[in-house]
C-alpha cells in the first residue's frame, strides 16, 4: 500500500506565487537507495515550516539535498528564484542558507567566540545583520560563557551556539534538523522562543522535528513526510485537529501527556 492508497483525508497542496524556497518533485538517494520519492513543498518569505514524521522517513535527507551535499537525480530546488540543485554546499551558505545539524557539530576544544569566529569567516560576508556582537546579545547565556570551550557547554547552550554559527555565516534562511533531540522540557521551551525571536527578526526556517507538540507550536505550516514523500500538508492549527493524521502517519495523540 502506497501513502496515498489509504482513506486518510489529504489536502491540498499550496504552491505560492514568490516562494523563498520550492522543491519541487525531488527524487535523490544514497548509492542504489532512493529516500525521497518526488517531494515538493514551498517555503515563503518569513514563514517557519516545519518538516515532520517518523523516524526514517526522509526529513534529514531532504536538508542534505537543500544544502547540496546529495543532488537530486530528478527534479528542481530553487532559491529566491535561482536553481541551487547543482550548487556544493559551501556555495548554497554563500546563497544564504545554513544548516544546523542534529549533532550541531562545533567544535569542542574551541571557546564559544572561537566557534564564532570560524563560522564567520566560512560565510558569505553578504548583508546579514548578524554578526558576533549581535548572536551574544541575543543568547545572554552564550555571552556569559563566551571564553568556555565547546565541549563544557549543556546541551541547550551547545544548540544555541550551533544556530549562532548558522547566523554569522550570513544565514537568511535556517534548516534546523532535530533542534530539540535529547533536551530537557524548559530547555525545549527556551529553543521554542528561540525560533520565535528570529522569525520576527525577518529570518525564515525550515524545521525538522519528530517532536509534534514543538512543531505545532512553532510552526506556521506543516508538511507530514512518509516514506519518502509529502503525504499532507496543512497550518499547524488545522493538523493540530486532525486526529486521522497524527495517528496514522506520526502516531500522536495530542490528548495524551507523553511526547511522541
Amino acid at each position: 500500500m502506497t501513502p496515498n492508497d489509504d482513506d486518510t483525508p489529504r489536502s491540498e497542496s499550496r504552491r505560492l506565487d514568490d516562494p523563498l524556497l520550492r522543491v519541487d518533485e525531488v527524487t535523490a538517494g544514497y548509492g542504489a537507495t532512493t529516500v525521497l520519492q518526488g517531494v515538493s513543498f514551498d517555503v515563503g518569505d518569513g514563514e517557519v515550516v516545519g518538516i515532520v514524521g517518523r523516524n526514517g522517513v526522509g526529513k534529514t535527507t531532504t536538508l542534505r539535498t537543500i544544502m547540496g551535499s546529495l543532488t537530486p537525480r530528478a527534479g528542481e530546488i530553487t532559491y529566491e528564484g535561482r536553481s541551487i540543485a547543482d550548487l556544493e554546499p559551501e556555495d548554497t551558505v554563500r546563497r544564504g542558507i545554513a544548516l544546523v545539524p542534529e549533532e550541531r557539530r562545533i567544535f569542542g576544544g574551541l571557546s564559544v567566540r572561537e566557534n564564532l569566529e570560524l563560522a564567520r569567516l566560512g560565510g558569505g560576508g553578504g548583508t546579514s545583520e548578524w554578526d558576533i556582537k549581535a548572536v551574544l546579545d541575543t543568547f545572554e547565556n552564550l555571552a556569559a560563557r563566551e571564553t568556555a570551550a565547546g565541549s563544557t557547554l549543556s546541551g541547550g547552550e551547545q544548540q544555541m551556539l550551533a544556530i549562532g554559527r548558522a547566523l554569522v555565516s550570513n544565514a537568511r534562511t535556517l534548516l534546523l534538523d532535530e533542534p530539540t533531540e535529547g533536551l530537557a522540557p524548559y530547555v525545549v521551551e527556551q529553543v521554542v522562543e528561540t525560533i520565535e525571536a528570529l522569525q520576527e527578526q525577518g529570518l525564515t526556517i525550515l524545521l525538522v522535528e519528530q517532536n509534534v507538540r514543538m512543531a505545532l507550536d512553532v510552526c506556521d505550516y506543516i508538511y507530514v513526510m512518509d516514506n519518502g514523500r509529502i503525504v499532507h500538508e496543512s497550518s499547524s492549527d488545522a493538523l493540530r485537529d486532525d486526529d486521522a493524521v497524527l495517528d496514522r502517519y506520526l502516531s500522536v495523540s495530542l490528548d495524551d501527556s507523553a511526547e511522541d
